[in-house]
């Protein structure tokens, strides 16, 4: 039996968790507005500066394998509290290895390239077959892409293939705005931008972007994986370089389709955001609007295309874990990165 557990996810400010029994129970006001058994979590994410944890609730989920993340209004990451550290030692050293060597590192990075590219690539080829008029820039893109993964596959240096994945962003987020169909006067997205983002597109990317971030850092971690050694992203303090690694592979398909369904089935408007200086920020119902949707989107069920077995978005993420990690250990030949149909 398969199951994923969820993503307990506490938006309003000035609410206090506690434990009850086996349970976590969120208050605000002395009213209760929840109560979970703990065993149906798999880590608590709080926005906000002024959410409280109790102490003891914070050494349950710590024994309990449930991780608690603080994030900003923003989406930005402050911190983290989580029990000791589990998993397979071996595979960790051999993880580790494997970073060291310029050989395995770029196998693992061409494979999480060249699906982002793909994945990109057919975002923008799926979008143009359900329009009715032709589109010459964006198909000068799609075959721009075409080239950057033929490219890819003869790519013998990780810091040139970090610049075919600099390219093909670049080329894929030119021509983004023109999937934006409705709402184009307040949603106006002219590239990325970020720290901080300067648009409601942006804002919108690096939210859901975050929650990603976080959904497959716990992945990694559930199989052994160090989420902060990774092969694509350099390594820096605090940055979980192999999570943002899996990103890659889940950034066209996934995260960037949520923000554009978001906009153009116009489930999310411009009243959902706020600017602070030259920031833009989204309102508390804003963030509770995305992470519905959010939570919604990996419920869908899809067919891996390398396990060829049906099943909901948030087990792929760690299905991919779970992959990498046999690649590592010499279980399987090479890393399947996910390439989404």
């Amino acid at each position: 039996m398969k199951h994923m557990l969820n993503t307990l996810y506490i938006t309003q400010p000035e609410s206090s968790l506690y434990k009850e029994g086996e349970t976590v129970v969120v208050k605000k006001d002395n009213e209760k507005l929840l109560q979970i058994p703990i065993h149906t979590i798999g880590q608590i994410v709080c926005f906000g500066y002024t959410v409280y944890v109790t102490p003891p609730l914070m050494s349950f989920c710590s024994e309990s394998g449930v991780s608690i993340v603080w994030l900003a209004e923003s989406g930005k990451f402050l911190g983290r509290v989580e029990g000791s550290v589990k998993g397979n030692v071996l595979l960790r050293r051999e993880q580790y290895r494997w970073a060291d060597s310029k050989e395995k590192a770029l196998e693992v990075a061409r494979s999480i390239v060249a699906a982002k590219i793909n994945n990109s690539r057919i975002n923008l080829q799926r979008w143009l077959r359900n329009r009715s008029v032709a589109d010459e820039e964006v198909e000068l893109q799609i075959q721009k892409l075409a080239t950057i993964l033929s490219q890819i596959a003869e790519c013998a240096d990780i810091d040139r293939l970090r610049g075919f994945e600099g390219e093909g962003a670049n080329g894929y987020f030119s021509v983004f705005d023109r999937m934006i169909l409705q709402q184009k006067d307040v949603f106006k997205f002219s590239g990325r931008n970020r720290r901080p983002p300067r648009d409601r597109v942006n804002a919108l990317l690096s939210f859901v972007y975050t929650l990603l971030a976080a959904d497959l850092r716990s992945a990694l971690e559930s199989v052994g994986l160090d989420p902060y050694v990774g092969y694509l992203h350099v390594d820096r303090p605090g940055r979980p370089s192999l999570a943002l690694d899996l990103m890659e592979e889940f950034r066209a398909a996934f995260a960037d389709r949520l923000v554009m369904n978001l906009i153009n089935l116009r489930q999310i408007q411009s009243s959902d955001f706020e600017a602070e200086g030259t920031e833009i920020l989204m309102t508390l119902e804003g963030r509770k609007k995305v992470i519905v949707a959010y939570q919604s989107r990996k419920k869908e069920v899809i067919e891996h295309p390398f396990l060829e077995e049906k099943m909901e978005i948030g087990l792929v993420f760690h299905s991919q874990a779970r992959l990498l990690a046999r690649c590592i250990r010499g279980d399987i030949e090479f890393y399947p990165a996910m390439v989404w149909r």
